[in-house]
């Protein structure tokens, strides 16, 4: 086994994730990834998080963008709840932000009830938030039946970076064709000369868009073809799902 498998097989057992418990209630507002980011690269992030080679966590209540924040509380007796209130406050302090007078003020106490209650997260909100909980539903629905996602072989996957802020990822499966996820997290990106190999399809196919995070369903833009005459056309803060097709021969040659 060479060394490219030993690494695709050791990142096989991840468990990944874009944002946890710690993460999230160490913010001091303990406001949730897709407060702190654009729809577009929340739902590109996703997209990356769910498709990707790795066993993807989701925190609770992410899947439906909860917009309930998550704060550190705790249930203790008088005595031992001040000392955590006062070591929660030096605790955050480490962040320059956070450090401030008026920030410490405002961070909530851990024993207070209310910090627990603002915590609960409402289900209802799957209703209320349909396009992002549509979106985890369709992604992990392609992940498990998609038979190159769902069946992933050691050594099957290579990546590349197109700019500062664009990479892509390439599946192969010689029998049920390629997979290509392109992302990106920045603006609008024209390559009008795309020298990177994994862009190019099989031989004798064409790339066909099999998903994409700015589809209208999920309160995308909607999604033109990225490969045009005129060269590879990405679209901002979006991941596309691309799968090679045969291209159909000219009856009249």
């Amino acid at each position: 086994m060479n060394d490219l498998n030993v690494i695709d097989r050791f990142l096989a057992t991840f468990i990944t994730y874009i944002q946890n418990h710690d993460q999230v209630a160490n913010s001091g507002s303990g406001l949730r990834l897709d407060r702190l980011t654009s729809p577009g690269r929340y739902r590109a992030l996703t997209a990356l998080l769910l498709l990707g080679p790795a066993t993807p966590m989701l925190f609770q209540g992410q899947e439906f963008a909860a917009s309930s924040p998550f704060l550190f509380f705790a249930d203790h007796p008088a005595k031992l709840a001040q000392a955590v209130r006062k070591g929660r406050a030096e605790f955050l302090s480490q962040f320059r932000s956070l450090a401030t007078p008026e920030m410490q003020r405002l961070v909530p106490d851990p024993a207070d009830r209310a910090t627990f209650e603002r915590c609960k997260l409402d289900f209802n909100e799957r209703e209320a938030h349909c396009e992002v909980y549509a979106l985890h539903c369709d992604l992990l629905r392609l992940r498990r039946t998609d038979p190159v996602f769902s069946q992933p072989r050691a050594g099957s996957f290579d990546g590349a970076i197109l700019g500062s802020e664009a990479f892509l990822i390439r599946w192969f499966d010689d029998q049920k064709g390629d997979r290509l996820l392109v992302v990106n997290l920045g603006a609008d990106l024209h390559l009008s000369i795309a020298p990177e190999p994994l862009l190019a399809p099989p031989e004798g196919q064409r790339w066909e868009i099999l998903w994409s995070s700015e589809n209208p369903k999920y309160g995308g833009a909607g999604t033109a073809a990225l490969e045009t005459e005129e060269g590879w056309r990405i679209p901002a803060h979006a991941a596309v799902v691309l799968f090679p097709e045969r291209e159909k021969s000219n009856p009249g040659h």
